[in-house]
């Protein structure tokens, strides 16, 4: 049944590439900005540049290029299926920009061993490795690495900041 899901999931990613190329109104500032986020921001569309292709400065100003976090249940290392249009609008982003490269960070919460927790970081950076790959991504100029419980973004004992730690970082660099 696991491996079910793997394919479903995989073969939904391939046939929403296309997503990207819809254009979405900017989603108002979030007043939840300081609570756990267990699905991805409803607006990752993209506007795209007049020629249609993604430029450096996008990063920081295209709405789906902005959100690099993706985020994973107590235990999962299974991408969400609401992470499509993110990953079909990074996977663009890797095509039009030869020179870019990426790294997938994969990390998890305190709870569990310092060995496991840094499997299922690792485990979680390849499934969103292979979700890109899925979707056209060229696999050559992405690393899938795992941290574990190393790099916390939130220090507190509870469900909401372990939820925030529990995630997959897209990290953009150069050749």
């Amino acid at each position: 049944m696991n491996h079910t899901i793997k394919i479903a999931v995989m073969l939904a990613l391939v046939l929403s590439t296309t997503a990207c190329n819809k254009k979405v109104k900017e989603a108002p500032a979030d007043p939840n900005a300081g609570t756990a986020q267990t699905t991805p921001p409803a607006d990752q569309g993209s506007a795209i540049a007049d020629d249609g292709v993604f430029t450096a400065a996008d990063l920081d100003s295209n709405s789906c290029l902005r959100q690099r976090v993706l985020l994973f249940g107590f235990d999962q290392d299974l991408v969400n299926p609401e992470y499509q249009a993110l990953i079909a609008c990074h996977t663009k982003y890797l095509r039009d920009r030869p020179s870019a490269q990426m790294r997938l960070e994969g990390h998890t919460d305190e709870r569990g061993t310092r060995e496991y927790n840094l499997g299922l970081g690792e485990r979680r950076a390849n499934a969103v490795f292979s979700a890109f790959t899925a979707s056209g991504a060229p696999g050559n100029r992405i690393e899938a690495v795992s941290f574990g419980e190393e790099r916390p973004v939130c220090l507190e004992s509870d469900e909401d900041c372990w939820a925030k730690n529990r995630r997959v970082e897209i990290v953009y660099t150069v050749k």
